[in-house]
């Protein structure tokens, strides 16, 4: 039997599984917490024009908190580590063996390639140097003159090394200073439970599981995107959790494919349904709500694209264009710079869906009052560009 869902049942659903409320709630006194257990990963990104990007799921579900207490319980607590979950992301230390079998390919497809003999030299020497030293940015561990800098990036051989070792699992991000990643040998500081492997079949099917869960209701390739597993592989661990009842088959209306035939869809036994579910929220392009495109416009009819690497005279939106989503819908998109400086949170561009409700601009004033005030600057100016009218400055909302 497959279950039909309205399109605006599965928005409630896909929302309360990635754990927004209809209120923020900030009053928690580590409000990442939910936030972290309905995400599974958390992306990390190099952008910093406004907020860095982990920092803002946190923000879009719960409100005003202390980044540098989540950035405490993200390194000290042993609980989270980082690896290739989506992108670079934090994960639950426990479920670091579930991408084993990942770290296992990107070494044999090294080796196959040539690309690991050709480092041998220098894998060997950071092991040596992390073995004996401990903990290194890669500026400690580099011996190569900056002229000798490769194609990557401009990676040093050294940072190619490390960062193959990083993908390998054989080391692991120990610390950050601000984006530059501190290597340690896995064994020196993960704890045992983050240690282990997971048989390939029996860790995708967990890793859809839980795609699953903190999406809500999801089609194939959405299941798929989340931990970046390929169709074949998340199809099989689809076919045994719907099997074993954990996933439910479901038609969401307006849901389709290129051919207009419906999309086959499923839902996590868990899901739940909200009567009514409307948040507010600034989005990072990083979001899981926004960062498959294709189930973005599936499920909010929104096209989006970052525009980071469009050319100036090329962009439609903006440099850093976040999504605003007002009641549960898409709405608008607000290009954002803090200037910390001159202590202001600058709106270079703000603009309005067409479908986007009534209140639009009233709650992307009050979201941006108060994303202010979380980072600490004193006002809100507008430039005047764009179709979504906002003040031309005003003041952050404790």
């Amino acid at each position: 039997m497959v279950l039909s869902v309205s399109a605006s049942e599965a928005r409630r659903i896909g929302l309360a599984a990635q754990g927004f409320a209809n209120a923020a709630r900030s009053r928690r006194r580590r409000p990442f917490d939910p936030a972290l257990s309905a995400l599974h990963v958390l992306q990390i990104d190099s952008v910093n024009v406004f907020a860095r990007s982990h920092y803002l799921p946190v923000f879009s579900r719960h409100g005003d908190y202390d980044t540098t207490a989540l950035d405490r319980h993200l390194w000290r607590s042993g609980e989270f580590t980082e690896y290739w979950a989506h992108e670079a992301a934090f994960i639950p230390v426990q479920d670091r063996p579930l991408f084993a079998w990942r770290m296992d390919e990107r070494r044999v497809r090294d080796e196959l390639s040539g690309r690991a003999a050709q480092l041998a030299p220098i894998l060997d020497r950071v092991r040596s140097h992390l073995a004996s030293e401990g903990p290194s940015f890669v500026r400690d561990l580099e011996q190569e003159p900056r002229s000798n800098r490769g194609p990557w990036w401009d990676w040093s051989e050294t940072k190619r090394a490390v960062e193959t070792l990083f993908a390998w699992g054989e080391v692991v991000s120990a610390g950050r200073e601000g984006f530059q990643r501190r290597y340690a040998l896995a064994e020196h500081v993960l704890p045992e439970q983050g240690l282990g492997a997971v048989p390939a079949a029996d860790a995708q099917r967990a890793l859809v599981e839980r795609a699953a869960r903190s999406l809500g209701v999801a089609t194939l390739a959405d299941l798929a995107d989340y931990h970046r597993l390929k169709p074949g592989p998340a199809r099989t661990a689809v076919a045994a959790l719907e099997a074993t009842g954990e996933l439910i088959p479901v038609e969401v209306d307006g849901w389709r494919t290129a051919t207009g035939a419906a999309e086959r869809a499923w839902m996590h036994r868990d899901a739940r349904t909200p009567a009514r579910l409307a948040p507010d929220a600034l989005l990072t392009p990083f979001d899981p709500v926004v960062w498959f495109r294709p189930r973005a416009e599936r499920m909010f009819d929104f096209h989006y694209r970052i525009e980071i690497y469009t050319p100036r005279e090329q962009r439609q939106f903006g440099y850093y264009c976040l999504p605003l989503m007002v009641s549960g819908r898409m709405a608008g998109r607000l290009d954002l710079k803090a200037d910390r400086a001159g202590r202001a949170l600058l709106v270079q561009a703000s603009w309005r869906e067409r479908r986007a409700p009534g209140r639009t601009a009233e709650a992307a004033q009050a979201l941006l009052a108060r994303a202010a005030a979380w980072q600490g600057l004193d006002e809100v100016r507008w430039s005047g560009i764009g179709d979504l009218e906002l003040p031309a400055r005003f003041a952050p909302t404790p």
